[in-house]
């Protein structure tokens, strides 16, 4: 192998962990019984958020600030991925007592 090689290979095994993105998680939130678990989360910017509705009635995930407004059927479950740091309160439209708040990091 040319030495020049050698000391390319070198330089992109040194240099590669630098450029290589850390990998989003995916936080995921509950809606059961009229309530939302957890009712405080933690996340970070490029994370994903995945709601999971396990009541037999609709739900949404809907922020004060008009960040998101997730339609969540029975049932069923939705994502959504985080744009922007901050602290954001939500809750659902349609139970307004159900409420929550996501603080994300970036």
């Amino acid at each position: 192998m040319k030495p020049g090689r050698l000391a390319t290979i070198a330089l992109a095994v040194v240099f590669l962990p630098m450029v290589v993105p850390a990998h989003a998680a995916t936080i995921q939130i509950v809606m059961e019984n009229l309530v939302i678990s957890p009712a405080e989360a933690t996340a970070k910017v490029g994370d994903t958020i995945e709601w999971v509705n396990k009541d037999v009635f609709a739900h949404t995930a809907t922020a004060r600030g008009g960040d998101f407004d997730v339609m969540l059927p029975p049932k069923k479950s939705a994502t959504f991925v985080l744009k922007k740091a901050g602290t954001v309160e939500y809750y659902c439209r349609y139970h307004p007592n159900m409420k929550a708040t996501l603080k994300v990091e970036p």
